[in-house]
């Protein structure tokens, strides 16, 4: 019989280990269900024990700290010293997805664990001793001994919860943050919203033609300062919505930027618009016709190879699959894909951006500001949101109005927070969406309005 190697990932475990070494505060997301049994190689093993034998006695683990407690056990030069540990930080480059590489770790030990029960479970059936029953219970007993071992609970004690808010605290205070959310560079939608919030799921609602697409990329552009921006573009192209993004920061009207018919000072702001977002951490995929399990392998396989924090971007909500359904099911579609993207924002611990639809109700009304009611298809989109956005611009339907140029942002549904209005500037030529800056006490003004 060919030899074949047990589920086994070193690098996972390394990572685990790396981030947990360079943020004393990471240990908090994986203590509850992480033991050293669950690492293949037993020097890792001993460093993960270490790491939480200090947390359990309230001593931040770092390099120093965990270096000693090896010392004080004889195992530190078992593990390699302190180079290995110091290489074990070195290697890694983010602490912020300690969780998930801890599951992969997690998850080799459990198919190991299988591969294990298989063999005595194979033995108890050439056993001739033992009654049908007892070689059944035993077996039972075998993978329920997995099971237990494996399964997550949802009770998380207060003790835990509070040394998270330490830790977040700790963070935004060190990285001389003004908020605890993600900035959009939308100063007015940060102000009310704090940013966007790790596990938030937000739904941006509109009628077609009004730029969901366009403030989505503005939001995804403004958010790129600090996190990966990952679009997944079921409506538009990649190379329209690329477009879209050069023509907003060179102020380049867009039809110029589709024709390439641009004079000397046009050609100009072009090419620094390449040259500028060249480097941007914005991923575009624009495979259509997928579902919420496509985008969770897609962002997984992301974590993996970049390390760093993301915020996706779903346009749009209603052109998603869900398998199993009938396709004129759509109500019950709509829901199972709101519900899952909801999921999927707090099993990544990131914001998910997601674009949605309204029924043509909002145009038979006397005013046109859309409401919770007009999400098209599905009232389960308000309820799995926790905030809920509508862009309304007046000039649509009212061509003598004295606020052209000029978009409301209604946050209609938020759960941790204020709703209210935001302004923005709307320049259809680009289609960009900017800062509102003149503002008074009664509203504001668009003669005085210009970008920051």
């Amino acid at each position: 019989m060919q030899y074949r190697e047990p589920p086994t990932n070193p690098e996972a475990e390394r990572a685990v280990l790396g981030a947990l070494l360079s943020n004393r505060d990471a240990i908090v997301m994986v203590a509850p269900w992480l033991t050293a049994d669950l690492f293949w190689q037993e020097k890792h093993g001993q460093i993960y024990a270490a790491i939480a034998h200090l947390y359990a006695e309230r001593t931040p683990p770092d390099l120093r700290t965990v270096a000693d407690e090896l010392r004080r056990r004889d195992q530190l030069e078992t593990i390699g010293g302190t180079a290995y540990l110091s290489d074990l930080t070195d290697a890694t480059p983010t602490s912020y997805h300690v969780e998930y590489y801890a599951r992969e770790v997690e998850r080799c030990a459990v198919l190991r664990q299988l591969i294990s029960a298989g063999g005595k479970i194979a033995g108890m059936g050439y056993d001739d001793s033992q009654t049908t029953d007892a070689a059944l219970g035993s077996a039972q007993q075998a993978l329920a001994a997995i099971q237990l071992r494996t399964t997550k609970t949802g009770l998380v004690p207060m003790e835990q919860l509070i040394d998270r808010e330490y830790a977040r605290l700790e963070q935004v205070t060190n990285s001389g943050a003004t908020q605890a959310g993600t900035p959009t560079g939308y100063r007015d939608f940060d102000e009310l919203t704090g940013g966007l919030q790790d596990q938030d799921m937000l739904v941006l609602a509109a009628r077609p033609s009004v730029g969901k697409s366009a403030l989505m990329a503005g939001l995804a552009e403004g958010v790129s300062q600090s996190r990966d921006a990952l679009i997944f573009s079921l409506e538009m192209s990649a190379e329209s919505l690329t477009q879209r993004l050069i023509s907003s920061r060179s102020r380049v009207d867009s039809a110029r930027i589709r024709t390439l018919r641009m004079g000397e000072a046009d050609a100009g702001g072009f090419m620094r618009a390449l040259s500028g977002l060249a480097p941007v951490p914005m991923f575009i995929d624009d495979t259509p016709a997928v579902s919420v399990q496509y985008i969770r392998n897609t962002a997984y396989r992301h974590i993996a190879a970049h390390g760093r924090p993301v915020v996706l971007f779903v346009d749009y909500l209603q052109l998603l699959t869900a398998p199993g359904y009938k396709l004129d099911n759509r109500v019950q579609i709509v829901g199972d894909v709101s519900r899952n993207l909801k999921g999927l924002a707090k099993e990544l611990r990131c914001p998910v951006v997601v674009l949605a639809q309204l029924s043509r109700a909002v145009e038979g009304r006397a005013s046109h500001i859309p409401m919770l009611s007009d999400l098209r298809e599905s009232g389960e989109i308000e309820q799995h949101a926790d905030i809920v956005m509508f862009i309304y611009r007046e000039e649509l339907y009212d061509p003598n109005t004295d606020k052209k140029g000029i978009a409301e942002l209604h946050i209609a549904k938020h759960r941790n927070g204020p709703i209210g209005v935001v302004p923005l500037r709307f320049d259809a030529a680009t289609t960009t969406f900017s800062n509102l800056t003149w503002r008074t006490p009664e509203g504001y003004d668009y003669d005085h309005a210009n970008n920051d």
